[in-house]
């Protein structure tokens, strides 16, 4: 989410036109209803923000039944929606639509960049789209241009428990991937007008 999405495309394909277009092509596009839509690529923030997340889990849940994949692994959220999360965790075996191993059907923990660049409507499309999977036990949208990360975790089918980390101290804890990771550490380098945030593990 904290790439642009270009709003409008004449595009339209199948949902298996688009997967073997996309595995012909080496830019991302996304797939909404039939309608593919490009994206662009990220900054220096954001790559930096994703590499952090990745690398405090990753160190957290080594050796575990965890998969962690960055940005480029294509999910599945339903019939007429694919697209790439910023970083997805696997609690377990991971699915896949087939031998190909790219286009994921089981996520646990989807974790999602957003900027005041953002579409609203992307953002509420998507975040919608991932509560209702029924694999998706917690959902995290880290803000690229503050402080702020929003946390839903899953207690049942029809009720999410809803959280706000806007503090340096804050720590986020990822229960269906075992793990806790401090704001300190994902936004560690991350400047927000001011000199960059140091980082402090959390054990």
């Amino acid at each position: 989410m904290g790439e642009k999405t270009h709003a409008v495309s004449a595009k339209y394909q199948s949902p298996d036109d688009y997967i073997m277009s996309e595995r012909q092509n080496p830019t991302r596009n996304e797939y909404v209803g039939g309608r593919v839509i490009p994206r662009s690529g990220s900054n220096r923030w954001h790559s930096l923000i994703v590499s952090n997340i990745a690398i405090a889990v990753g160190s957290r849940v080594h050796g575990g039944k965890n998969d962690i994949y960055i940005g480029n692994m294509r999910v599945r959220v339903k019939n007429n929606f694919i697209c790439y999360p910023d970083v997805v965790i696997v609690a377990g075996e991971p699915s896949f639509a087939d031998q190909a191993g790219d286009l994921l059907l089981n996520p646990t923990v989807v974790v999602e960049l957003v900027s005041g660049a953002t579409n609203y409507a992307d953002k509420t499309q998507k975040l919608e789209s991932f509560l209702a999977m029924n694999s998706v036990k917690e959902v995290v949208l880290v803000k690229e241009d503050e402080m702020r990360i929003e946390h839903y975790a899953k207690q049942n089918a029809k009720q999410w428990i809803y959280k706000i980390y806007n503090e340096r101290d804050d720590v986020l804890s990822l229960e269906s991937a075992g793990c806790k990771v401090s704001l300190s550490e994902i936004y560690s380098q991350i400047k927000f007008g001011h000199a960059p945030l140091s980082s402090t593990a959390v054990n």
